[in-house]
């Protein structure tokens, strides 16, 4: 598995370990980082910096998201998806440099090990459409 990827599940990990609301944003830092003192130090700055765009930005994700998701509203999608989402979204928003379809990808690979086939579909027309919307064009 490449850093990068390696990244984005550790982002996704914290991601859902804050979305479980049980400690602050610093909290889910200290903990999540506590366990893992091995990391490269680019594998942990690329996951850490994914976390805080994510939670900087965590209400213009949900507007963006829910703009996206019809007939799901984002607490009902299952914890897991929605933190892949978020993940996504949030490096889209935070590293317009890197290609929205490496992202998209990206976030694919991750849902294929973590979550349900149905929710890799899911996944993939939800960030296709922000990304669309993001470089202003229509979506289908």
């Amino acid at each position: 598995m490449g850093t990068r990827r390696k990244s984005r599940e550790l982002a996704l990990q914290m991601l859902f370990q804050a979305d479980m609301g049980k400690q602050t944003v610093e909290q889910v830092r200290k903990t999540f980082w506590a366990e893992r003192r091995d990391l490269e130090d680019g594998v942990r700055n690329f996951a850490d910096d994914i976390f805080r765009v994510a939670m900087e930005r965590y209400d213009e994700i949900g507007t963006l998201l829910e703009g996206h998701t019809e007939h799901w509203r984002l607490e009902r999608m299952a914890a897991v998806d929605r933190n892949i989402l978020r993940a996504g979204v949030a490096e889209m928003l935070g590293f317009p440099k890197t290609p929205r379809p490496v992202i998209i990808n990206e976030a694919l690979e991750i849902a294929r090990r973590f979550s349900t086939p149905e929710s890799v579909q899911f996944i993939n027309g939800v960030l296709d459409s922000v990304a669309k919307q993001m470089d202003g064009k229509p979506a289908k």
